[in-house]
């Protein structure tokens, strides 16, 4: 895809937690560019899973790009121990910032990680485009392709409208898709404009993740420029 970098980024959440640190290498070496840590409140989401203390024993042991995802209610209050945890992304959801999202913006940056807003599949692609289009903007969209909460779940293919509406949109942007990506739906995501591709199940249930990881990063690199 012309314009825009391909970031494959495994779900750690489909990893062996027990030995984080080593699944966390191991994907690297197998070609990923990023880390997708999911972070879930029991609350935002019913599923509770990891906070900054383990992106913080993370960060000890790997170089990589960690992509946090926060499935939170307040992600305001994250924001500080993130930020010293080393957490490279910080992407929040729409849904919960409706007032706050300026101020939520800007202290991200000032904490030195890079601002994505999320967005659920029952809500309008229309409530990102002011955080897009801010004097302080989110860097990244994160279109959720099935319901945020769990793993495993099948992919929903009438989420690429809102990737295709972006893409036309904002040529230059980095749309990530979280949700059922593997070998069999990554040309649709691709096709629609997706470049940063989240994968879980599929790379990690694979013998062969490195493979998995190319033949993901082929499809985005090889798509059609969105017109």
């Amino acid at each position: 895809m012309v314009g825009v970098m391909a970031k494959i980024a495994p779900s750690m959440l489909s990893s062996d937690f027990s030995n984080l640190a080593s699944e966390a290498d191991r994907m690297i070496k197998c070609g990923a560019d990023w880390l997708h840590m999911d972070i879930m409140d029991g609350h935002f989401v019913p599923n509770l899973t990891i906070g900054a203390p383990v992106i913080e024993s993370l960060r000890k042991h790997t170089n990589a790009y960690l992509d946090c995802h926060l499935m939170v209610t307040n992600p305001l209050d994250y924001v500080e121990p993130f930020g010293k945890a080393g957490a490279s992304g910080f992407t929040f959801h729409v849904e919960v910032t409706k007032d706050n999202w300026q101020e939520l913006i800007r202290d991200i940056k000032a904490k030195g990680m890079r601002p994505g807003v999320a967005l659920k599949p029952g809500t309008p692609i229309e409530d990102v485009y002011p955080l897009v289009e801010d004097e302080v903007p989110v860097e990244m969209v994160l279109v959720m392709t099935v319901e945020p909460g769990f793993g495993g779940q099948k992919f929903m293919p009438e989420m690429m409208n809102k990737v295709r509406t972006l893409r036309k949109k904002y040529p230059s942007l980095d749309i990530e898709v979280d949700g059922g990506l593997g070998p069999s739906t990554i040309e649709m995501a691709a096709t629609a404009g997706a470049n940063c591709i989240v994968a879980g199940s599929s790379v990690f249930g694979d013998p062969e993740p490195a493979r998995v990881i190319s033949v993901l990063r082929k499809c985005v690199d090889e798509a059609p420029q969105i017109s």
